[in-house]
């Protein structure tokens, strides 16, 4: 049977990818610096899982280990003038690796990108990163793809709330630049046919969907396919790659960090020169999927509640990787806590069900304008905000995110423990939980902050007095609707 490794299994390709390789027969690894982001996902008992940073050659070398077809499925979303270098490092480490261990094949998911103009920096990257692959003596496959569509992609998320939120589109010039998105089906299907080629194959394959549009058409492509009118819109010089990608930040919920380098890679077409992959993968026999095909199936795929991965998994960068011990009191540290517990008339399982749906559209049962100014401030200082959302209004996942939240661990009818990945000088945690007492229950809450200096103590003691609206307030709120699900409050 043929082993192959996949490296951003927890990413948003990487966590497709994973079980169509398995429905396809193959055995895989996974290569993951945070193993218990795979927790909760349902193909977890059927891969290996080794852990490693790409960063550390010994950890590549391990996994690397009776490996058939490496996948090298990451791009940071780094900043800093040495986050290509870095990146170079890690791929370079990784061919190393491959050889060493006699793997068949490397296959890259690049960027496309036109020949011989000036690359934004994260388009260069990606560009310097399958150059590494192909001057190994892997053979390699490196497909080059443009805008990817589907349910849960930054790209598709961008392109959805310019388009829902503003009925006049002031915007840069690169809206009339020409683009070939694809969808991500499509893309999938490319990756885990790349397996079984002809390992002689050792070259670069533009990918890219059957339309060839300008950004702009691709926004009201968008409108048509929900029910909205058409966008009128205005080119304008004045909009630069940096105030563009501060626009973004405030009208969708897709995170300065991320829309910085999608928007960079805009500055030019993005337009496969040639479709060499057909004579290797056919495409299959309906055709490869339309824009606005792929739009369409992207949004009855979240009506469904059927997101399987979301660019809100992309890790947040200072965030801790690790998880919170169940006791945060230990040696060192500084810890602040707000806990609060009261008994409720509703069982246990009425309360749970309020819990495991908290966020998103559901809010968080406390003083909203408190929540939206404190998501705004986040927003303005470069962060995530309260406007990422959630990926199913009802059901979590470990490693899922919940606004500025993340799911760091779930014992489900049990226990939540959310991560804050805002931006303050410190870390912060969210705990909720429920236990069955007699009919009815005994639901707990703590908010532990571990503050960094002195900054970190004061930003604790200004929040201090909002705490009993807050948390107090959520306590409330939060039993108050699992009593009126349950008929508890009759």
């Amino acid at each position: 049977m043929t082993h192959v490794l996949v490296t951003g299994a927890t990413g948003y390709i990487g966590g497709r990818l994973v079980p169509q390789l398995l429905e396809a027969g193959y055995e895989v690894t996974c290569l993951v610096r945070s193993p218990w982001k795979l927790t909760d996902v349902p193909w977890r008992e059927r891969v290996h899982v080794a852990e490693g940073d790409l960063s550390d050659p010994e950890a590549v070398r391990r996994a690397m280990t009776g490996i058939d077809v490496a996948f090298y499925l990451v791009h940071s979303m780094r900043a800093g003038s040495d986050f290509g270098a870095a990146e170079k490092r890690d791929a370079q480490s990784f061919a190393d690796a491959a050889e060493d261990a006699g793997v068949g094949r490397i296959v890259y998911l690049g960027g496309l990108h036109p020949d011989g103009v000036p690359l934004s920096p994260h388009l260069a990257s990606r560009a310097a990163v399958g150059q590494v692959f192909l001057d190994s003596d892997v053979p390699a496959i490196v497909f080059q793809a443009g805008i990817v569509i589907g349910s849960g992609s930054a790209s598709f998320e961008m392109i959805r709330h310019l388009t829902e939120v503003l009925p006049y589109m002031p915007a840069p010039r690169w809206v009339r630049n020409r683009v070939q998105p694809i969808a991500v089906r499509d893309v999938l299907r490319y990756l885990v046919e790349s397996v079984a080629l002809d390992e002689r194959i050792d070259r670069t394959f533009d990918i890219g969907g059957p339309d060839v549009l300008r950004y702009g058409q691709m926004m009201n492509g968008y409108a048509l396919e929900a029910g909205l009118r058409q966008r009128p819109i205005a080119a304008l010089p004045v909009f630069t790659p940096w105030l563009a990608s501060q626009w973004v930040n405030l009208v969708t919920p897709v995170p300065r960090r991320i829309a910085v380098p999608i928007i960079a890679s805009l500055q030019n077409d993005c337009v496969a020169d040639e479709r060499d992959i057909d004579q290797v993968i056919p495409p299959p026999p309906e055709g490869l999927l339309s824009y606005r095909g792929a739009v369409r199936l992207a949004l009855s795929r979240e009506r469904d509640g059927q997101v399987e991965t979301s660019w809100q998994s992309a890790t947040v960068p200072g965030a801790p990787s690790d998880p919170l011990p169940s006791d945060p009191d230990w040696a060192g540290y500084t810890v602040r806590t707000d806990v609060r517990e009261r008994r409720s008339e509703a069982p246990a399982e009425d309360v749970w069900k309020i819990i495991e749906s908290i966020g998103g559209d559901n809010g968080w049962y406390s003083s909203p304008l408190a929540w939206a100014v404190r998501g705004w401030i986040d927003r303005l200082s470069g962060g995530v905000g309260m406007r990422r959302g959630r990926r199913h209004p009802s059901r979590l996942h470990t490693g899922d995110v919940i606004d500025v939240w993340r799911v760091e661990s779930i014992d489900r009818g049990h226990a939540l423990r959310l991560r804050a990945e805002m931006r303050m000088p410190g870390r912060g945690w969210l705990e909720l939980g429920v236990d069955p007492d007699g009919h009815g229950s005994v639901y707990r809450q703590r908010a532990v902050f571990v503050p960094k200096g002195l900054a970190g103590r004061l930003y604790w003691a200004t929040l201090l007095p909002f705490h009993g609206v807050i948390f107090g307030g959520m306590v409330t709120s939060i039993l108050r609707a699992a009593e009126r699900s349950s008929g508890a409050d009759s």
